[in-house]
């Protein structure tokens, strides 16, 4: 698999690396490296660590025009694509370590399903704040060859990958992917999110890097 950065042009599609917000890089960078890391891979949607930032207002008005936003974090040890998930806005990812994204686009799902083969990689220097757009397919982050953990910081709106509404009734076939609030998830059948129930939409190899 060719592994591209963030800084080729072949990103344009899936993302941009946000300049200018140095500063709340800086503050948020160390108050991440105290995340303890799990065996495995771990999410958290809300951090009172990172959330009681000054630097959290930053990310709100400079990165969501002053939405309620949610700082968060992914971290651990991860290889294999296993998923693609996808929201209806764009997420913030800043690592205190290299790591590499596995990503592919919406537009490239076809009656409900997407071929692994449309996936790409690319790698997200340490201390580069990236915006991923909500049209693009991602999940965890993977480790490099230089790395073998990873801390990624995750910013969306307040509420999302918190538990679904109740009585919630699936009443389109993309309603079927909803596994948490503005959470859309297509699973790969090797995964541990297939085996907990999660649909089935991703074809050919699980990916791993």
């Amino acid at each position: 698999m060719t592994i591209y950065s963030v800084h080729d042009p072949e990103f344009i599609p899936y993302g941009r690396v946000i300049t200018g917000l140095e500063e709340a890089v800086s503050e948020i960078l160390p108050a991440l490296a105290q995340i303890p890391l799990p065996e495995g891979t771990g999410y958290v949607p809300t951090e009172p660590l990172l959330q009681d930032l000054p630097a959290a207002d930053v990310m709100r008005d400079h990165c969501f025009g002053g939405m309620p936003v949610e700082l968060g974090w992914c971290c651990g040890h991860n290889r294999s694509l296993n998923c693609l998930e996808y929201h209806r806005d764009s997420e913030f990812n800043l690592g205190t370590e290299e790591f590499i994204l596995l990503l592919a686009r919406q537009e490239e799902i076809t009656d409900g399903f997407l071929d692994t083969a449309k996936v790409k990689a690319f790698l997200v220097p340490a201390g580069t704040l990236i915006e991923v757009y909500a049209t693009t397919l991602h999940y965890a982050p993977c480790c490099t060859e230089n790395t073998d953990s990873f801390r990624v910081l995750i910013v969306l709106p307040w509420g999302t990958n918190t538990d679904i509404p109740q009585n919630f009734e699936i009443r389109t076939p993309e309603d079927q992917l909803l596994t948490a609030r503005n959470k859309w998830l297509l699973a790969h059948a090797e995964s541990s999110e297939a085996a907990q129930g999660a649909c089935v939409r991703l074809t050919g190899p699980n990916l791993s890097v």
